[in-house]
């Protein structure tokens, strides 16, 4: 029984840095007047990421990139998760396919 008291802390603190290492590997981006903000994302390479994409504009975009084969549609006004990588170290450019003058973007793998 004692030693079950004595572990609980332990298994708090492990479960915490666990919520810490899951939290950095999570990237909102925000879609806004048909640009990316950020445009720059940075991400450890290696690592699977998860990027939360909110689309404040009333139209749907396309979260796309060629070089980390991955495409999105996120409708307007709505929310969409992207899971890229793991990734080798370097830059993946991102645009948006339906105004891909205004959006784009990079995330660069470190």
């Amino acid at each position: 029984m004692r030693a079950a008291v004595l572990a609980l802390p332990f298994a708090a603190l492990a479960l915490a840095g666990l919520s810490c290492v899951a939290a950095a590997q999570e990237l909102t981006i925000t879609i806004k007047n048909h640009r990316f903000e950020p445009s720059e994302l940075r991400i450890p390479a290696g690592k699977r990421v998860t990027i939360y994409v909110n689309n404040e504009d009333p139209t749907p975009e396309e979260f796309e990139s060629i070089s980390m084969k991955v495409e999105k549609i996120i409708p307007g006004k709505s929310k969409g998760l992207v899971r890229v990588g793991p990734l080798a170290p370097g830059r993946y450019d991102f645009f948006g396919d339906f105004n891909q003058d205004t959006a784009r973007g990079v995330l660069i793998a470190e």
